[in-house]
């Protein structure tokens, strides 16, 4: 049985449901009337994300292309010329240095924004943590920095990319033409820092993709540059989504505020904000050859579906995995294949998402700063509807931030 419209209409619960109904070492479905299966588990995040075994370029369908990851980027790659893209990413985002100073210029920018949030009657957090993500990835990476209103639309770009990439509505179309706008703006600045007619700092995201050369040896188009730089710049703006996640938790258990100003403890928060909260359903591939998974066939050519969402939440992995608790993550060390909201594998040869540090180092500084800043929420929709991919709070969690006093 087809299942492409239950995942239209049951979103996140899609994949879960299917493994409610269906126990075994994996389930068989079809979707878009191709043959599929799906995995779950530690032992199938390393099967999954063994190349003898998955490819993951092939499955990239195009409009996921054209508006998250950009045509030519890294996420379309296999074999040795992935893995020298790939080190592209590992040198920039890997380092416990370059994570740090990414930490600081997010901190500092939401210092210098914060005071602004009280002389408004209200602000829209995900959008206002967007803006600061924004502000200080771009100093950051090397990215000539804009005017006020300059920067609230790219970030309002590079939001839409993340934002369209599952639909084919409006949103679908908004994040096409957000990247067709904004990689136009960065070849052309990736064209002038080669010409020398601009500087990119040394060390920079911008320094970077401008000399990098890939396994062939030759030099990316300034338009794969600038799909890079977006790889760079979209994924940090992306912390939004786990930003108003991590105000939702606080909002539903304020017990965990005054246990933030511990930076173990907001690592461990933000950890599990990534488990608990919705992210990314699942990634898919396809098999390379004819597989056996725990004795069941997989025929090659096959889509195998990783699912994230479930894994995230399979009692089987997790105690009481639809309760939230930090403390699940502190005094411990957690396999790595087993927490996989941004995927799993090996983030230097394989395609886990290597700024998973920067992700949690960014979210553990700003749920600490939420949880320090005096803040009411107006009465609003808080719900998070799991048949909207990617989700979020439906009113985008409102803050009003009071004056303070004299």
């Amino acid at each position: 049985m087809d299942s492409t419209l239950a995942l239209a209409t049951e979103g996140y619960a899609w994949l879960p449901d299917l493994w409610r109904r269906r126990q075994g070492p994996l389930v068989r479905t079809r979707l878009l009337g191709r043959r599929a299966v799906v995995l779950r588990g530690v032992d199938a995040v390393g099967f999954f994300y063994d190349e003898r075994h998955v490819q993951r370029r092939t499955a990239l369908p195009d409009p996921v292309v054209a508006t998250l990851f950009g045509h030519g980027a890294v996420h379309t790659l296999d074999g040795a010329a992935h893995r020298t893209r790939k080190a592209l990413f590992t040198h920039l985002l890997s380092d416990a240095d370059d994570v740090s100073a990414l930490t600081d210029e997010v901190t500092a920018a939401w210092d210098a924004a914060v005071p602004d949030w009280a002389d408004r009657a209200e602000v829209v957090f995900f959008d206002e943590a967007s803006v600061v993500l924004t502000r200080a990835v771009t100093r950051w990476a090397g990215v000539p920095e804009g005017d006020e209103a300059e920067t609230r639309a790219l970030a309002a770009d590079l939001v839409a990319m993340v934002d369209g990439f599952a639909t084919l509505g409006p949103r679908h179309w908004r994040a096409r033409r957000a990247r067709a706008r904004q990689e136009a703006r960065l070849a052309e600045l990736v064209e002038a820092v080669r010409a020398r007619d601009a500087a990119a700092p040394e060390g920079s995201a911008l320094a970077a993709v401008a000399a990098h050369r890939d396994a062939d040896g030759a030099p990316l188009s300034a338009r794969v540059a600038a799909v890079e730089l977006l790889n760079v710049l979209r994924p940090t703006v992306a912390v939004s989504w786990f930003a108003a996640f991590a105000a939702h938790a606080l909002h539903r258990w304020p017990e965990h505020r005054a246990e933030l100003a511990d930076p173990a403890y907001a690592h461990a928060f933000a950890d599990e904000v990534r488990r608990f909260y919705p992210f990314a359903p699942f990634v898919a591939g396809h098999a390379v050859d004819d597989l056996t998974w725990r004795g069941e066939p997989i025929a090659a050519g096959t889509l195998v579906l990783l699912d994230l969402y479930g894994q995230n939440h399979d009692p089987a992995l997790w105690d009481e995995p639809y309760t939230f608790r930090p403390a699940r993550f502190t005094g411990r060390a957690t396999d790595p294949d087993a927490l996989v909201p941004q995927g799993g594998g090996d983030p230097a040869t394989g395609h886990r998402c290597p700024g998973e540090p920067v992700t949690r180092a960014l979210l553990a500084a700003l749920a600490g700063r939420l949880a320090a800043l005096p803040y009411e929420l107006p009465d609003q929709d808080l719900t998070i509807p799991l048949t909207r991919i990617p989700t979020r709070p439906r009113d985008a969690i409102r803050l009003h931030v009071p004056k303070p006093a004299a």
